[in-house]
């Protein structure tokens, strides 16, 4: 959704915009517009043709391709590829010429290039519109457990967790000769457990195993099998439904059941939990049975007995 953004008299006067063509500067302005509130974009020429130059048909995705590359060569805008393969670019002036109120996190990969992520930040996932959220460090998580479970020291004596910040050690150790639990499969009362979007709870490193299947997987699959890409909100909506369902415990087997359904059908990303309920409570077709029929020759079939 575009947004009211902020233009200083200086643009008018700006080298770097007198660099390129009156086209490049006016996509530019546009996508000041239309960038979200850290300044990135997809950057798809077509879509931005449809964003900024609808009204004008002349000026088609291949010229807007070449006002991106033009942008590009003057450092107005930095282009470049995320994880998922797609194509991005974010605004390089961005964050000294637009001050946002209170700006919305970005469901964009962040450049490379140019933004730095905070200490102990989980990278923003791509590829179907939907993010997971970050989950804290699994070092701070056991420090703070064991500040619950252990009494404060006395003055004076030594603090064993005492400048050990940083140090790093396996994620199940010893405490007071007794093992702490092991993380359990999903479903058993552990209490409270901090889950990553599709997968099983956070233990460390060790606790994701090779079956573990999230939902930018499943959505993935979904659009490798259609035999043209979704529109991004199918995609969205799809990928929210998917994630709750992880989390309920639902196995992904019986996800991928059901989005096939729904691929089949075609029917609103809203129905995919109907779905999946129907393709885990669908009755199994006995391997090698035959439907009863009556036969065509009677006397042969039951030896003149009628």
């Amino acid at each position: 959704m575009a947004r009211i953004r902020t233009i200083k008299p200086e643009a008018f006067v700006s080298e770097s915009l007198a660099a390129v063509s009156l086209t490049a500067e006016r996509t530019f302005i546009g996508l000041l517009t239309q960038a979200d509130d850290q300044g990135r974009h997809r950057d798809h020429a077509a879509i931005i043709a449809g964003q900024l130059w609808v009204l004008r048909p002349e000026h088609g995705p291949s010229d807007v391709e070449t006002d991106l590359a033009q942008l590009a060569d003057a450092g107005l805008i930095c282009r470049y590829t995320g994880l998922d393969d797609k194509r991005y670019l974010h605004i390089v002036t961005w964050s000294r010429h637009q001050k946002i109120n209170r700006p919305s996190k970005s469901r964009l990969p962040a450049c490379p290039h140019h933004d730095t992520p905070a200490a102990g930040a989980t990278p923003s996932p791509t590829g179907v519109g939907f993010t997971e959220p970050s989950v804290p460090p699994h070092a701070a998580l056991r420090t703070n457990a064991r500040e619950m479970r252990e009494p404060a020291p006395n003055p004076g004596t030594d603090n064993e967790s005492a400048g050990q910040d940083g140090f790093t050690e396996p994620s199940m150790r010893a405490h007071g000769g007794r093992p702490e639990p092991q993380v359990k499969p999903h479903g058993t009362d552990l209490g409270p457990r901090i889950m990553d979007l599709g997968s099983t709870p956070s233990g460390g490193a060790s606790a994701r195993t090779r079956d573990t299947v999230s939902a930018r997987q499943l959505i993935a699959e979904y659009v490798a099998a259609c035999a043209h890409r979704p529109p991004a909100g199918v995609l969205d909506h799809l990928g929210r439904e998917v994630r709750k369902m992880l989390d309920e415990g639902i196995a992904p087997a019986h996800i991928r059941a059901g989005l096939e359904r729904h691929r089949a059908k075609g029917l609103h990303p809203s129905t995919l939990p109907s779905l999946v309920h129907e393709a885990m409570n669908a009755a199994p077709v006995p391997v090698g049975h035959t439907p009863w029929t009556n036969p065509s020759d009677i006397d042969a079939a039951y030896g003149g007995d009628l």
